[in-house]
């Protein structure tokens, strides 16, 4: 499967990667990126000769999360983020997913590659979860998978104080992914891949949903909240007006 954004190639024996390469848009959640990405996800749920998924950006963009558009939308009342359920990709594929995150992770990009299975950064890229930047609570489930992945004091850290990270400081402050130079994160999670496609599928499939059994299950709930919160912070005018000015910035 390919489209102009998103391009589905098998890398090696039971191994599918699935690149985001939206370079108009950089890597942002335009909707041909959107629709992409939600038909790569159902496409591997169907192809069982593959046993995991490489989930990768190009140069130095993994996924740069909603567009301005999408954003002054949310903050209208005309859209909601749970209308296109990117979050949960990763988590409900039923093969382990490897977020390759050889660049940038911005707000729901950064949220999106948390969610996998196996988490690999880059020493020189920026990861940030921005929601507050613009003066809204965060919301693409980041407020479960922040604090189960990275930790409670450096995700709420990284949420209130909205500001951007390099790979090489994450890394300082002990978290428990691997961060290398940008470009050797490809061929780690190749090795990776190779070595978990040596399993049987059916034993990985088991596996991962009893590992991920207590994400799925408090996901709904997380999500819920979000969105209660989303009513109390997102419509306010002034974060109409931060979207506005700061966006890009």
């Amino acid at each position: 499967m390919s489209n102009q954004v998103i391009e589905l190639s098998e890398v090696g024996n039971g191994i599918i990667q699935l690149k985001m390469q939206d370079k108009v848009n950089k890597n942002t959640f335009s909707n041909e990126m959107t629709d992409g990405l939600i038909d790569a996800f159902e496409t591997i749920k169907t192809q069982t000769q593959y046993k995991v998924v490489i989930l990768t950006g190009y140069d130095s963009y993994f996924a740069s999360g909603g567009t301005k558009e999408i954003l002054l939308d949310l903050s209208d009342g005309k859209a909601k983020f749970t209308d296109h359920d990117l979050y949960s990709l990763a988590l409900n594929c039923p093969i382990p997913v490897i977020s390759a995150m050889q660049g940038h992770g911005i707000g729901g990009g950064f949220v999106m590659g948390m969610f996998a299975d196996f988490v690999i950064l880059s020493r020189e890229s920026i990861y940030a979860t921005n929601f507050m930047k613009y003066g809204f609570t965060p919301g693409m489930g980041a407020t479960l998978i922040l604090p189960q992945k990275l930790g409670i004091s450096l995700a709420e850290e990284m949420m209130f104080s909205a500001r951007t990270y390099r790979g090489e400081e994450l890394q300082k402050r002990g978290i428990a992914f691997p961060v290398l130079p940008r470009e050797q994160v490809m061929e780690y999670a190749l090795d990776l891949a190779i070595n978990i496609a040596e399993k049987p599928r059916v034993s990985l499939v088991t596996l991962k949903d009893h590992l991920v059994a207590y994400l799925r299950e408090g996901l709904s709930k997380v999500i819920d909240q979000e969105l209660v919160m989303h009513e109390k912070t997102f419509h306010q005018p002034e974060v109409r007006e931060r979207i506005k000015t700061l966006f890009g910035n």
